[in-house]
Parts: C-alpha cells; sequence; structure tokens
C-alpha cells in the first residue's frame, strides 16, 4: 500500500472517530438538559467560553449540539465580545467644558441665596475674591440647573422671614395696645405706642395717650428719629399696621430721617410678630392683672415692666437668656444665698444668687 492511500485511511478513521465522539457527546448533553429543571444561568467566563468555540463550528453544528441556549444566542454572544474588544467609549473624552467641582457649585448657590440683590457678574467677583476662576456664565447655568431666578427677579420673592433675618439689625417695628384706666371723671381707654428693634428685642415705650392724634403722632416720629438719641436712630426700616394713626405725616418725617416705613396687608398680625409677641406678654403678665388710677399709674406699671422685661425676664427666642442682664449677672455661680427681686408688689419676680 502507498503512504498516500494508508494517510487517507487513518485520517477516514479519525474523522469517523470524532464524529462519534461528537454524536455521543450531543446525545449525552440532551439527556443531561432534559434531568434539569428550569433556567441554567451561565456565569460571564462560562458566556465566553461557549461563545468562543460556537464561533468556531458555525451556526449549523450549533444547532446540533446546542441544548443550554440558541444558535443565535451563542453567535450573538460572540458579536458582543468582539465588539467590547474594539470599544473605547471608557477611555474616551466627553466633549463640552469639564464639568463644575460640587464644592465651587454649593458655593455659588449659598451666596445667591444669602445676597438676592447680586447678579452673575457680583457672584463672579466674590469667586474671584476667593481665589476661584468662574465665568459669569457659569455662575447662570448652575442658577438656572437650580431653579434660582435671576436679581431682578429674586428681590421681589424674598420670603419675610429671610427679609427679617438679613435687615434684623437695622429693622424695628411699632404697634399701639390700649390699657382702660380710671380718673376722677370717667374710664378712659389709653392708647400705648411702642417701639422694638428686632435685632435685640430692645423695646422703647415712645409714648401714652388718650387722644393718638395727628399732631401726636408727628411728635412721636421726630422724638423717635432724633440723631444720638431717638430710638430708631440708626435703623433703616420700621414696620407697621394699616391703623389710621400711622398718619401721613408720620411716616413722611419717618422717610425724611432715612427710615422706611414698612406698611403691612390688612389682617396680618403675623408679619409683626414681634410686636404682637411682646404686647401679648405685657397685657397677660402685668396690664391685665392691674387696675389702674391715672395716667400716672399706667406709666409707672410700663417702666416696671419694660426694665422687668429687659434685665430680669428669659427670652425663648434668644436662647432663653435675658437680654439685658445686669453687669454682676453670673448665671454659672453656684454659691451663694438665693435672692428674689419684686416689682409691681410682687407680681414680676426675678430670682438670683447674690454675690459673695
Amino acid at each position: 500500500m502507498k503512504p498516500v492511500e494508508a494517510l487517507a485511511m487513518v485520517g477516514g478513521y479519525v474523522d469517523e472517530e470524532l464524529l462519534a465522539r461528537n454524536e455521543y457527546l450531543a446525545a449525552e448533553n440532551e439527556i443531561l438538559r432534559s434531568k434539569i429543571e428550569g433556567k441554567i444561568t451561565l456565569t460571564n467566563d462560562e458566556r465566553i467560553r461557549l461563545a468562543t468555540i460556537g464561533n468556531r463550528i458555525g451556526k449549523k453544528a450549533l444547532e446540533d449540539v446546542a441544548h443550554i441556549v440558541k444558535p443565535e444566542t451563542v453567535l450573538k454572544w460572540y458579536r458582543d465580545l468582539v465588539a467590547r474588544k474594539f470599544d473605547s467609549s471608557a477611555n474616551r473624552k466627553k466633549a463640552g467644558r469639564p464639568p463644575v467641582d460640587k464644592e465651587i457649585e454649593d458655593l455659588i448657590l449659598l451666596i445667591a441665596e444669602a445676597n438676592p440683590s447680586w447678579g452673575y457678574d457680583r457672584i463672579m467677583g466674590a469667586l474671584s475674591n476667593l481665589g476661584l476662576t468662574v465665568s459669569d456664565q457659569t455662575v447662570g447655568n448652575i442658577l438656572k440647573k437650580h431653579g434660582i431666578p435671576t436679581a431682578p427677579k429674586r428681590q421681589p420673592t424674598m420670603p419675610w422671614a429671610d427679609f427679617i433675618k438679613y435687615h434684623e439689625d437695622v429693622l424695628s417695628a411699632c404697634d399701639f395696645f390700649t390699657a382702660e384706666v380710671f380718673t376722677p371723671f370717667e374710664l378712659i381707654t389709653y392708647y400705648v405706642l411702642l417701639f422694638i428693634q428686632i435685632g435685640s428685642r430692645k423695646v422703647h415705650l415712645a409714648g401714652i395717650t388718650p387722644n393718638p392724634d395727628e399732631i401726636w403722632m408727628k411728635r412721636m416720629a421726630i422724638n423717635a428719629t432724633m440723631a444720638d438719641w431717638g430710638c430708631l436712630d440708626g435703623q433703616r426700616y420700621l414696620i407697621m399696621d394699616r391703623d389710621t394713626k400711622f398718619c401721613a405725616s408720620f411716616r413722611r418725617i419717618l422717610r425724611n430721617s432715612g427710615v422706611k416705613p414698612i406698611r403691612l396687608p390688612i389682617r396680618s398680625p403675623d408679619l409683626n410678630a414681634y410686636s404682637e409677641r411682646f404686647v401679648l406678654s405685657a397685657k397677660s403678665e402685668c396690664i391685665s392683672k392691674l387696675v389702674f388710677f391715672g395716667e400716672q399709674s399706667l406709666w409707672t406699671a410700663m417702666r416696671e415692666y419694660l426694665a422687668h422685661y429687659h434685665e430680669e425676664r428669659n427670652h425663648q427666642g434668644k436662647d432663653n437668656l435675658l437680654l439685658f442682664p445686669a453687669a454682676d449677672h453670673d448665671p454659672t455661680r453656684t454659691d451663694g444665698e438665693i435672692q428674689c427681686r419684686e416689682r409691681l408688689g410682687g407680681m414680676l419676680k426675678y430670682y438670683y444668687r447674690e454675690a459673695a
């Protein structure tokens, strides 16, 4: 037998043996698959292995041997494998400018909210003072992203609570309350006018009268705005309600002295909360518990209550501390005899430790 014929016989034997083996493995795989219930979950490495082999033998051969998944699925796995090999999107740079750091973005929002009148350029300048270079367009884009309008549109929509907070050191409020006073002739209603400085909560008793006419109100405005003496000296705004006693001439004197009157909407006591709260305290703690005989008795009661209010009464809105404590006041003192200071016949009380 010639060598070529012998090689052909061996080759044919090998092909027949491989075919038989493949036929046996396919039958065995089919039997095993029929014994397994439910879906078979493959790992990523197992998918890659089947996809690589499946691509080599082709779809027609896969139709004979593939029983776990469809031949189309195996070939799709291979196409995805090739696509991932040549996919460079993970290393590709994004188009456009790089994003602004989160810390800078938060700082821009903080400055914009704290300064409603500042425009994009003003905020950009403030950032440059901090060594940060950001364009005005970037500032605008960040504000628009968070729904914050431009400066002209932010100003009118400032919440009332924020206005109070930003201006509390130059903002005062005024209000009236009444008290009934017995006179030798009849029972008369007296009007008490007070001013309160919002930041410090200091209350000034402006005047008491049974007839708060225009002449009296003009005198109150002049006294309150006197330089270096009046309770509105250094103040820029004065909150008041729509009471007709706050007449046009009263408001004009305020404006001429550099104090802007802020007239509240009708029936909005909550917007004048600091004045209203003081009036409530004064009435419940003092005025409603006394009977007044003559105007002077009302003056005396109000002066005593104001001294107690400023120096001896703790205020929850000020961390439950005294507004203007005495020079020798020491809340950390634990020694010394406990004393009680009384005002208005014991109606107002203040407890303290006597200095050693």
